[in-house]
């Protein structure tokens, strides 16, 4: 089973942006590993109405996360934040997985 943590700053703003751009009730949160960036792999977060079947999906205070099986390895043990601050603000993932990342963050290689 794929353990993520979603910080309750992350999981605040998701249900504000999910509330803001009327997803459907029942939405989840789907993060996923894609290729691309510096370092070769880049994460992304959509969202779902429902499942489709291939992918695991736990339940977070208030938001359901969704995560497929070929993107479960590599985001094992996550933690999903936000930041608010002048020096950086929006999404941050944290990833022991990650052998290396760029300085952006948005990308890394496993």
């Amino acid at each position: 089973m794929v353990l993520i943590e979603v910080t309750p700053a992350a999981r605040d703003q998701v249900l504000k942006i999910m509330e803001k751009q009327h997803a459907p009730s029942g939405s989840a949160l789907r993060l996923y590993v894609q290729g691309g960036g510096c370092s070769g792999l880049t994460y992304g977060m959509s969202f779902d109405k429902r499942e489709s079947g291939d992918e695991v999906a736990f339940q977070d205070t208030q938001l359901t996360v969704v995560v497929d099986r070929a993107s479960a390895p590599l985001l094992e043990g996550v933690k999903v934040d936000f930041l608010l601050g002048l020096e950086a603000s929006g999404f941050k993932i944290y990833n022991p997985n990650a052998k290396a990342s760029c300085s952006c963050g948005k990308s890394f290689s496993a």
